[in-house]
């Protein structure tokens, strides 16, 4: 997907804006003794100034792989093979360590899957958080200290400059997740790429936390990348949305458009697993056929094929890329699933 589509693509988010994020083909592979699995396959998206976009699929889709692309920390003997990743008009995927540790932390940060090990157990949360002010602000001392005690008071968390000196074990699960926020936040910036910020906790956890993001947005203006299988986190969050299959973007749009009308079969099948508040409670949610592929030995032609109840013959040949269907609704299939619940052939 060239820049000009991805334009096209935000429907009238931008304009003439140029994005704060562009992620241009980018290809993550994993070497092996006998294979080579390819976890994400010309991933394309942009980010625009003030924008939060989300990133759904199903687990083991690329969704994390793509995060830790952008952010240079695809755990070896993992390694980008293509693409770039323009942050301000300056590819990451070409700088060298050095200089990518000062942008990551700086000015793209990211909200790890699992506080729990994304936190150092040995060292307290005010340690912690000290480390990235004094590594992109030169703080330390009383000065870190009392930024510290700002950022947990800001996601939250109750007796703020006590918390300074507990370790991460001694938080409940949801104090953790807003000490690892407050971490990301630190030194303000301008993208912020969150994996799973809500895994394993409770709804109302939950709502907090996404609250918290919200909050954080509006104060401090960031653009945020949401990296999630819950739809329903997404929909709370998100101005566009990308769907993500087997290491490929299959459906992509504004958030009202992907989510209430569903072009790709794939995206329909995940709407249609979900349990409805506002619908009759049916016997059995409805789910998708089959398992995901494996990612060294993806199927010929489109990849969601063995899966789909829309497929035609040339499924079987061709994996399409990603095509209009509407304003800023694209979908890389030959068949466009209507709002009647039919199926067109795309020309």
């Amino acid at each position: 997907m060239n820049p000009e589509a991805n334009r096209a693509a935000a429907g009238g988010v931008a304009g003439s804006i140029r994005p704060l994020l562009d992620v241009r083909g980018l290809r993550v592979e994993f070497p092996t003794a006998t294979h080579v699995v390819r976890a994400v396959n010309g991933v394309s998206f942009a980010l625009y100034p003030g924008e939060t976009i989300g990133l759904v699929g199903e687990s083991g889709c690329g969704k994390s792989t793509t995060a830790l692309a952008i952010v240079g920390l695809v755990p070896r003997p993992g390694r980008i093979t293509a693409g770039s990743v323009l942050f301000k008009g300056s590819d990451l995927v070409a700088l060298d360590e050095r200089r990518m540790r000062q942008v990551r932390g700086g000015s793209i940060a990211m909200i790890f899957q699992d506080p729990m090990t994304a936190l150092n157990p040995v060292m307290t949360i005010g340690a912690q958080i000290g480390e990235a002010l004094y590594a992109h602000r030169g703080l330390r001392g009383a000065a870190a200290k009392r930024r510290a005690v700002e950022l947990l008071e800001l996601v939250g968390i109750p007796s703020a400059r006590a918390r300074l000196r507990s370790y991460p074990h001694q938080l409940s699960g949801g104090m953790r997740q807003r000490a690892m926020i407050a971490s990301a936040i630190s030194c303000e910036p301008q993208v912020l790429i969150a994996d799973e910020p809500t895994t394993a906790l409770d709804v109302t956890i939950q709502a907090q936390i996404l609250e918290v993001m919200q909050s954080l947005k509006a104060t401090l203006g960031m653009s945020i990348v949401l990296v999630s299988h819950n739809l329903g986190v997404v929909a709370g969050l998100a101005d566009r949305i990308q769907v993500m299959y087997a290491g490929y973007i299959v459906e992509e749009g504004r958030s009202e458009g992907v989510l209430l009308g569903a072009r790709h079969p794939y995206t329909a099948g995940l709407l249609q697993s979900l349990a409805r508040i506002d619908e009759p409670r049916p016997r059995r949610l409805r789910a998708i056929p089959g398992t995901t592929p494996t990612m060294t030995a993806l199927p010929a032609g489109c990849p969601f094929r063995p899966r789909c109840g829309h497929s035609i013959p040339d499924c079987a040949t061709t994996n399409p890329p990603l095509r209009a269907v509407a304003t800023g609704h694209r979908i890389a299939c030959l068949v466009d699933i209507t709002g009647g619940g039919g199926a067109t052939q795309v020309p």
